[in-house]
């Protein structure tokens, strides 16, 4: 409905008739209708998920990892109209400061951020600095990919495709901040 008809000017009353529940049940779930779409955008980032762990089962590059997991979210994206992208995108800038002012130590909503576990596993396996924090850089990151989101589903990266101009940004910034660890720390 979201594709066809717009978030916008979809009602709970509207979801509720095609997926055949009830209001109760839908609010038993969801508090708004903000929420279920947050919950759509997350399941659709599970084949990036996926993706990556599939990747470093093997020996990988990082920066190969990154770009492949951007092309499968990219691939995902596509099947999206662009409002949708951008709905979903400013809805999850709200749901974190939301979380951040109810909870501000809660780390909870860190599990939102794409790209956490695989440099939690790129750091354990010694492809980014030991010392490095790992849930700051993955914080700049998801900053990174839903600017690159909203830019993208804006048409502002033109014939350039989601994953090459993100993934760049994404991994100039890693390997960036590496550095700087790096110059830091006087390794």
């Amino acid at each position: 409905m979201w594709r066809t008809k717009g978030f916008p000017d979809t009602t709970v009353a509207d979801i509720c008739r095609a997926a055949g529940v009830s209001k109760a049940l839908f609010y038993f779930y969801f508090p708004r209708k903000e929420d279920a779409l947050l919950e759509a955008g997350f399941l659709s980032t599970r084949d990036a998920r996926h993706k990556w762990r599939e990747l470093v089962a093997e020996p990988y590059d990082l920066p190969d990892v990154i770009f492949k997991v951007l092309a499968t979210l990219e691939q995902t994206m596509r099947r999206n109209p662009p409002e949708l992208l951008i709905h979903t995108t400013l809805e999850g800038y709200r749901a974190e400061q939301r979380a951040l002012a109810e909870h501000p130590s809660d780390e909870h909503h860190a599990t939102r951020f794409l790209f956490l576990g695989l440099l939690e596993h790129a750091q354990a396996d010694g492809r980014i600095p030991a010392d490095l924090d790992v849930l700051h850089l993955a914080r700049v990151v998801q900053t990174l990919l839903e600017t690159g989101t909203r830019h993208w589903a804006s048409g502002e990266y033109g014939e350039r495709g989601f994953a090459e101009v993100v993934g760049h940004d994404i991994t100039a910034f890693i390997a960036g901040y590496s550095q700087l660890r790096k110059r830091d720390t006087g390794d």
